[in-house]
């Protein structure tokens, strides 16, 4: 899980912070699902912090806590993601886990603030043949995010979501962290069925990116 920290986030601190404590909590309450799944929460701006290392959420007893600052750096994620993942399914298999494909679940509320830059480490990130242990991309714009963007940024266009024109911010974030909930869950499901495959929820209050697009 991606969050935005630049400051346009600012007014919704409050929102974001209650959305992680309702998606950590969520995942608490069905721990078979959860003995699926490893959550790692972090948060962007200028740079990308941990907020909440790879955790299982069935020991876990601490809270991501989130930090507003900075602006919209896109280019930083991507960096950052391209020696966090390999090296987090690495220590994960190491520890005897098989490790399925890991998904990233984007959040912003702005276009990134590092122009094209972003796009380089990005395809590299994507690219399977490049970074075996790539991740599939949910990207959710909020705010000032354009829809052009997170298609670009989705691993595939039904993976990009934006908030309806007039939608209230601090009520799509919460819709946002209610969706990824049912999405990990439904997904653990799969995984506990034996059929694998990652379900992703569209959140009320968003439409299709791609849709968006013209």
């Amino acid at each position: 899980m991606l969050a935005d920290e630049s400051q346009s986030m600012g007014p919704y601190r409050q929102d974001l912070s209650n959305g992680l404590v309702s998606l950590c909590e969520g995942l608490r309450a069905e721990p078979m699902i959860a003995a699926k799944l490893r959550l790692a929460v972090l948060g962007f701006s200028d740079d990308v912090q941990v907020r909440l290392a790879v955790a299982d959420m069935r020991t876990e007893t601490s809270l991501p806590r989130v930090s507003i600052r900075g602006l919209t750096n896109y280019e930083a994620v991507f960096d950052d993601l391209l020696d966090r993942i390999p090296s987090d399914v690495q220590w994960l298999r190491g520890e005897g886990y098989k490790v399925h494909r890991p998904v990233v679940f984007f959040l912003s509320d702005g276009q990134p603030t590092d122009g094209g830059a972003w796009r380089q480490p990005h395809a590299r990130l994507t690219d399977r043949a490049t970074t075996p242990a790539a991740p599939n991309i949910v990207a959710c714009g909020i705010g000032d995010a354009q829809a052009h963007t997170m298609v670009e940024v989705a691993t595939r266009e039904e993976f990009a979501f934006v908030a309806k024109p007039g939608t209230d911010i601090g009520r799509a974030i919460a819709e946002f962290f209610h969706a990824l909930t049912a999405s990990l869950v439904a997904s653990g499901q799969a995984l506990n069925s034996g059929s694998p495959q990652l379900v992703v929820n569209r959140p009320d209050q968003f439409t299709m990116a791609i849709d968006e697009v013209g």
